[in-house]
């Protein structure tokens, strides 16, 4: 299962990158006012998409731990976006207009960060009294 989740992430933020890599227009909508250089963030977070996506992929623990907390940091960072995307009713091409689904949308970010956790094995910590329960 934990496989499948990981592939299925992997492949949502190879996915996010490439379009914000492709059509950072989109993006730059839901940007902040008070955050600078737009243009600059949305290409350094698709980069930052990409490189977690590809890096969900390589199964060496080092890795895998780099791109656990590289991806919840991401997601840390992109979270004021989706909360102006909410609050100012932006409406974007290809994304739900009905105002509660922007709302609805803010649940994700933790279920995400959750789900790159679990996948990278990086939460729950397994503590050595539980693999010696779990062994016998």
């Amino acid at each position: 299962m934990r496989i499948l989740v990981r592939l299925l992430l992997s492949a949502l933020f190879l996915f996010a990158g490439t379009v914000h890599l492709l059509d950072p227009g989109l993006f730059l909508l839901i940007m902040p006012p008070w955050i600078p250089y737009h243009l600059a963030c949305v290409q350094i977070s698709g980069i930052c998409e990409l490189l977690g996506g590809f890096a969900l992929l390589i199964p060496e623990a080092g890795v895998q731990l780099i791109a656990g907390w590289g991806l919840v940091l991401l997601l840390t960072a992109i979270f004021p976006a989706n909360i102006y995307m909410a609050v100012a009713g932006v409406k974007i091409h290809g994304f739900p207009a009905e105002p509660w689904m922007a709302w609805a949308r803010l649940s994700l970010q933790p279920l995400l960060m959750v789900g790159v956790l679990w996948v990278t094995d990086i939460w729950p910590h397994k503590t050595a009294s539980k693999e010696k329960l779990t062994a016998r």
